[in-house]
């Protein structure tokens, strides 16, 4: 499959980025700079890109099968930006003819009880509010495009790198914890489920939790 990568200089960007040649997938990575450090593959090219703006994603799109996203908010940008890469991108695709997009979102919208989410909890932290409400944006803005074949796949409450065990397990809108309500992914294993989306297709219009 001949895949744009959205975001690919990030560690998230990377990890996938790394999954997908190891799969025999083509990918173009996209970052601002041009430049995507770790990822030396012959299957890779790295384009400088701007994901908010639709005119220079339908031109990064054009000629692919389909774009993950990796996208995040720099730590000098508004988390609003979410919301503004997300219309651009669904934009982007439409002009450019590409149906199949599998976007990271946040595990902030997902659920831990019947009409509770986990922004909603005591115990999320404060100074992740602005980044999950943007995220959260970002998803109602997706779900209305029903004529794009996308699947909106958030991590657990707590993603960092660490060991690629190939394991884990997803949820439809639920947050996915351990037996003692922990709630953990690494990023290699959450790369994992990114490409596994990509490649099944078993979670079209679906806002899918992971974790251990």
């Amino acid at each position: 499959m001949n895949v744009l990568l959205l975001g690919a200089s990030g560690r998230i960007g990377q990890r996938t980025a790394a999954e997908l040649l190891d799969r025999g997938h083509v990918v173009t990575g996209v970052s601002r700079s041009g430049a995507v450090e770790g990822v030396d593959d012959e299957d890779f090219v790295a384009v400088a890109g701007d994901a908010t703006d639709a005119d220079d994603v339908a031109k990064l799109a054009a000629g692919h099968d389909a774009v993950i996203s990796t996208l995040g908010p720099d730590e000098d940008a508004s988390p609003e930006i979410l919301t503004t890469m997300m219309s651009a991108v669904i934009e982007g695709l439409r002009r450019a003819g590409v149906s199949r997009l599998v976007w990271t979102g946040g595990a902030g919208g997902l659920m831990v009880g019947p009409e509770t989410m986990l922004i909603e909890t005591a115990d999320f932290p404060e100074e992740w509010e602005p980044v999950a409400r943007a995220a959260i944006d970002a998803y109602n803005v997706l779900s209305d495009a029903d004529d794009l074949a996308w699947s909106y796949v958030a991590p657990a409450a707590l993603i960092e790198p660490g060991e690629r065990t190939g394991e884990y397990r997803t949820a439809d809108r639920e947050l996915v914890a351990d037996d003692d309500g922990e709630s953990y992914i690494s990023m290699a294993d959450f790369a994992i489920a990114l490409v596994d989306e990509l490649e099944d297709g078993d979670a079209v219009h679906t806002y899918l939790g992971t974790g251990y």
